[in-house]
């Protein structure tokens, strides 16, 4: 239906596309609905002695799959006379019309084989009105049965339900962006979406939030669980109790199933501190159970405090909210000071706290709207009020993760900046820090030879004095050298030993080879040597042409030359220019 086709306007198409998504929300809602029918029809067809024909078992179908969006029903049959209110909403069944709802939506927005996306608004607007009408239909249908609907609450919260997981589900196919706000947005908050750098910090505050609530009802789930542990006979009791039959036993057992998550979040209720009512007269905390219960006869309602003053066991559920705010600062953390990244990365205090403190607010703000969908009335009178209370648990669970989570990011935050540090706070690799260190050490030992070698060099004679000497006056008796390293300074030498040791010092060249081999420094052989020493060093990059000494620097060659044994020079004994005696 969603083909394009050159028999077909684009108007046309655009039509049949609206009109598929329709179609794709009301199967959505069929699905649900047929699906919780059919195990309706099977319990009542095991049933031995059951009230009612089959149209009395489907409206309660229609009436429970209505509960599960959030509706409000009306028991009309009661002892008094007075419908009675159903306003306990199983969680466990609200998976299912959600997930559908979010599917639905999510197929009807993706392109099609032409790559073409529909309207997203267009499909979200299909999708919901298609599945409002089988929700219409359902609660007409559902009027004249053992489980009647509010007609209030099909606007609220069932039509809000509905309209969120269909948004839910066109977001997800546009592949999860934080696009742009509307143009009525303050121009602040539509420059700030603008910004990656925010839009990472809003990811980090709905992941920590998350991760906060979710701890939260794992945490209450594991005091439930506890609580049946030790009352396992009464469970049982009142399990065996409501019915005889396996099928009534089947349904007891599903029920309890789907009210799962409702004990989990009981549970994380009470470890908050504002606990849950037991009844208009009873309310339970961790410091004890005050007030006189209406307790209906149910296998999870085995798990609730006798009442009296609490026990330190009552008092240990209080770690549940204490570890939700460590995880939550934990989650920020990971992102304000990661482990792996360096230090130039990591978030201002300021940007810590208020990450946290943000997270923490989203954190209280869902758990106030999952407690408040977790109770409400089972009946008039002391069942009013059953349940824990929304606006009590939410801001309780705000003040647990605010006061003890931002001081623990910060706590931790300044602990990974400590000056000891960990690996992490370098901003280059492990091993190029090792390279570089391994680097420093040798530099270091090689200039600690090098200035051993400076103490231990012969000291050259100043060429100023050697051409000051007249030539016709005897060549003055050269230095000795001075004594090696070993002999001049034995004390420092072996000092510097001893620092030297597990090194390994660079490779220098002879500071003075031509003195050795008896070479004059400024001479023609070394500058030849030094050339050849140079051309060997520059790895081919030097022209190969002789040395060349400037006509400006053979003057400044010394005229001294060492004396021989009957104190005349050398160079005059050679017949050299200026000396006694030479032949012209």
């Amino acid at each position: 239906m969603t083909e394009r086709s050159p028999m077909l306007p684009p108007e046309r198409t655009r039509t049949l596309i609206l009109a598929s998504a329709l179609l794709r929300g009301a199967v959505a809602a069929g699905l649900g609905l047929g699906s919780l029918a059919v195990l309706v029809t099977v319990l009542w067809i095991s049933s031995p002695y059951p009230d009612s024909g089959p149209g009395g078992a489907l409206r309660t179908a229609a009436g429970i799959w209505l509960l599960a969006h959030g509706a409000e029903l009306l028991r009309p049959d009661t002892l008094s006379g007075v419908p009675a209110p159903v306003g306990v909403v199983p969680l466990l069944l609200v998976a299912g019309p959600v997930w559908l709802a979010h599917r639905a939506a999510r197929d009807a927005a993706e392109p099609d084989e032409g790559g073409r996306r529909p309207s997203q608004a267009g499909v979200f607007s299909a999708v919901t009105a298609g599945y409002l009408l089988v929700v219409a239909g359902a609660a007409a249908y559902a009027r004249g049965g053992p489980l009647r609907v509010v007609p209030e609450t099909l606007a609220f919260p069932v039509a809000l339900v509905v309209a969120g997981a269909a948004a839910a589900g066109v977001w997800t196919a546009a592949g999860r962006p934080f696009g742009s706000l509307p143009s009525w947005a303050p121009l602040v908050l539509q420059e700030a979406m603008a910004r990656t750098l925010f839009r990472d910090r809003a990811a980090t505050v709905c992941r920590a939030a998350a991760t906060g609530a979710a701890v939260l009802l794992g945490g209450g789930a594991l005091v439930v669980a506890v609580a049946l542990g030790r009352n396992a006979a009464a469970a049982q009791e009142s399990f065996l109790v409501l019915s005889g039959d396996w099928s009534g036993r089947t349904a007891v057992l599903l029920l309890a199933a789907a009210l799962v998550p409702n004990a989990a979040l009981w549970g994380a209720a009470y470890g908050l501190g504002p606990g849950f009512a037991f009844g208009t007269g009873a309310t339970a905390t961790p410091l004890g159970l005050s007030g006189t219960p209406a307790v209906p006869d149910f296998p999870l309602l085995a798990a609730v405090p006798a009442p009296g003053p609490a026990t330190p066991l009552n008092w240990a559920a209080c770690a549940v909210p204490l570890v939700a705010a460590l995880a939550v600062a934990w989650c920020v953390l990971r992102r304000a000071a990661p482990a792996d990244g360096p230090r130039a990365r990591t978030w201002s205090p300021r940007e810590t706290a208020l990450t946290t403190g943000l997270a923490a607010l989203g954190c209280g703000a869902l758990m106030a709207l999952l407690t408040s969908a977790a109770g409400g009335p089972l009946g008039t009178g002391a069942l009013g009020a059953f349940g824990p209370v929304g606006w009590l648990a939410g801001p309780a669970a705000l003040a647990w993760t605010a006061i003890v989570g931002v001081p623990a990011a910060l706590l931790v935050r300044v602990w990974r900046l400590r000056e000891p540090g960990w690996a992490w706070r370098r901003d280059v690799p492990e091993d190029d820090g090792k390279k570089t260190e391994d680097a420093g050490r040798k530099e270091e030992a090689g200039k600690k030879k090098g200035r051993r070698g400076k103490k231990a060099d012969p000291v050259e004679p100043k060429r100023t004095a050697a051409s000051a000497t007249p030539a016709s006056a005897p060549a003055a008796t050269p230095p000795a050298p001075a004594m090696s390293g070993p002999a001049a300074a034995p004390e420092e030498d072996a000092m510097d030993d001893e620092d030297d040791a597990g090194f390994e010092p660079y490779d220098f060249l002879p500071t003075d080879p031509w003195h050795e081999h008896g070479k004059d420094w400024h001479g023609k052989d070394g500058r030849e040597a030094r050339w050849a020493s140079l051309k060997q060093g520059s790895g081919g990059l030097m022209a190969d042409f002789p040395a060349h000494i400037p006509a400006a620097l053979r003057s400044d060659e010394p005229s001294a030359a060492p004396a021989d044994t009957d104190g005349r020079s050398t160079r005059g004994a050679q017949g050299g220019p200026g000396a006694p005696g030479a032949t012209p």
